[in-house]
């Protein structure tokens, strides 16, 4: 299979892109910066020009039996309107723009695996979510939905699967990455009042699950990307101390989060309870389904020189 993966940089596609090659697909990657990509993916991946806004190249699409759609401007930092701006266009337009080249293609791709959110739920408290549930209210929300709807755009020609990813657990960055220096010098601890949900998903489970729906012919719409068992933050703050083996004493006081960050700690204190109900009643298996499991693996020394490769089948 020849995939077309935008985003194949960023903290998803820097993991899916080699899953992708090892597991014998061609691959192609757009990029606004070809030539740092280059140097950043392993030899043999195609990079072409794509600057999110335009369309893509014709060429690529043609030759693409499947898009993997992961490209948007990082959550991470504090909202300012232009930030807003970047969050939504990104993803709102450049979506728009990529089914856009789909729609008119001569050969669309049979598949376009598009990105989307977990934050499409809203604020929710304990309320269980999975695919059938509602969409909430709050910026992100309303950013995700409209991302949706430009990927289902695309259904006419190509099936579409709608990942709504979770908190995506990697060292290298994201959630994870942010707390662990904190936690190893014994300054971690809840953030906030530890109670709300929080929708988690192993990076190396996220690949798979990539993989798995490309995979699955009979897939299309909304599936949830996240482990079996979400838990609370107060929860993940007691398991990365724990297998840190250090305490995790330090509450962060919602106040403080929202004084510092803004817009954005509306959606750190948001409370998910997502569940996976159609990749567990597809039959995929999670190599990480409880945190205790996933933290004990990211946080194992790597050897030295190497990025941590996924646990993904031959």
């Amino acid at each position: 299979m020849r995939v077309l993966v935008t985003g194949g940089t960023g903290l998803i596609g820097g993991r899916l892109v080699p899953a992708l090659v090892r597991a014998g697909h061609a691959v192609e990657v757009l990029s606004r910066d070809p030539g740092r990509a280059r140097g950043a993916l392993p030899s043999g991946v195609d990079v072409s020009t794509w600057d999110g806004r335009r369309a893509p190249p014709a060429a690529s699409v043609s030759a693409a039996d499947a898009v993997v759609h992961l490209a948007g401007e990082p959550v991470v930092g504090r909202w300012t309107a232009a930030k807003r701006a970047a969050i939504r266009d990104s993803r709102v337009a450049g979506t728009r723009a990529l089914v856009d080249a789909l729609l008119t293609s001569d050969r669309p791709p049979a598949t376009l695996i598009s990105a989307s959110a977990i934050g499409v739920y809203g604020d929710r408290g304990d309320q269980v979510l999975d695919e059938e549930a509602s969409g909430g209210a709050g910026f992100l929300a309303e950013v995700c939905a409209a991302w949706e709807r430009e990927a289902r755009r695309a259904e006419p020609v190509a099936r579409v699967a709608r990942l709504r990813i979770g908190l995506v657990l990697d060292p290298a960055g994201g959630a994870l990455g942010n707390l662990l220096l904190p936690f190893r010098c014994g300054l971690g601890g809840p953030v906030g009042s530890g109670g709300q949900w929080w929708p988690w998903i192993h990076a190396d489970d996220l690949v798979r699950l990539i993989l798995w729906s490309l995979d699955t012919p009979t897939l299309s719409g909304a599936l949830n990307a996240t482990a079996p068992h979400p838990c609370t933050q107060a929860e993940f703050a007691r398991a990365l101390a724990r297998v840190l083996r250090r305490p995790a004493w330090l509450r962060l006081p919602g106040a403080l989060v929202r004084l510092g960050l803004g817009g954005m700690a509306t959606e750190l204190l948001a409370s998910r309870r997502v569940v996976p109900a159609r990749a567990l009643a597809g039959g995929f298996s999670f190599h990480f389904p409880r945190v205790d499991d996933a933290l004990a693996d990211l946080t194992r020394p790597q050897p030295t020189g190497g990025r941590r490769g996924p646990h993904v089948p031959a």
